[in-house]
């Protein structure tokens, strides 16, 4: 005779991005970046991908958010790679540019809340360069919200490496298996899984919250 075993789930820590998830998605915020500073998409693209692979890697953002050079010093390569294709870089605050205007997701924001409500821990897990600090806690003011905020230039790692999960599952003191990440990158997702904790990727709030709270309702699984 085979019996069935129960396997209880229990979230008890939620942690959601920032840029991607609680923002329009990056796509969106990288056009109007481009129409308020004049620079064109194409060879603004080439100049970011020249000066990343100068750290080694090819993800645009972590050079920045680990960090490995400051905003300003990046700006300066970036614009030395514009002049190269011919095409001068106005003097902006990078930060300044990217978050003005940008939109609060304030329907994934409620669902957060009411998570909250429940009794759940919720966190913030997100790479994010130091300039952006105050920006980000302008649009979502972090009391009341987070119980705890896990910032890649902060802690020196970031998604997708596990430290950095496992370090955000003992910020919430429970283990990898009791926590979610909502993340919009896929590869970020998959490390967390790799990490030991459930996933879902974002695409929109209303599917999200869906799937959150099936997760959160999901009492148990059963294996022959």
């Amino acid at each position: 005779m085979r019996h069935r075993i129960s396997v209880t789930i229990s979230i008890k820590a939620v942690w959601t991005d920032f840029g991607g998830v609680l923002t329009p998605p990056v796509g969106e915020t990288f056009s109007a970046f481009c129409a308020k500073t004049g620079l064109p998409p194409d060879p603004l693209l080439i100049a970011v991908a020249n000066v990343t692979a100068r750290y080694g890697t090819d993800d645009f953002m972590l050079p920045l958010d680990t960090p490995l050079v400051t905003e300003d010093e990046w700006l300066r390569q970036i614009a030395a790679e514009l002049a190269t294709q011919g095409i001068e870089a106005p003097m902006i605050s990078f930060a300044d540019a990217w978050f003005d205007g940008r939109r609060t997701n304030v329907e994934w924001l409620a669902q957060l809340h009411r998570v909250r409500e429940r009794g759940l821990f919720v966190g913030m897990l997100s790479n994010m360069p130091p300039a952006w600090e105050e920006h980000w806690r302008r649009m979502v003011p972090p009391e009341g919200v987070f119980d705890d905020v896990v910032n890649s230039a902060q802690v020196g790692c970031r998604k997708p490496d596990p430290e950095i999960f496992q370090l955000a599952a003992r910020r919430a003191g429970v283990p990898a298996a009791q926590c979610v990440l909502i993340d919009d990158l896929a590869k970020n997702c998959e490390g967390a899984r790799a990490a030991g904790w459930q996933a879902i990727e974002f695409a929109e709030a209303g599917a999200a919250a869906e799937e959150l709270d099936a997760l959160l309702g999901q009492s148990r699984v059963t294996s022959p």
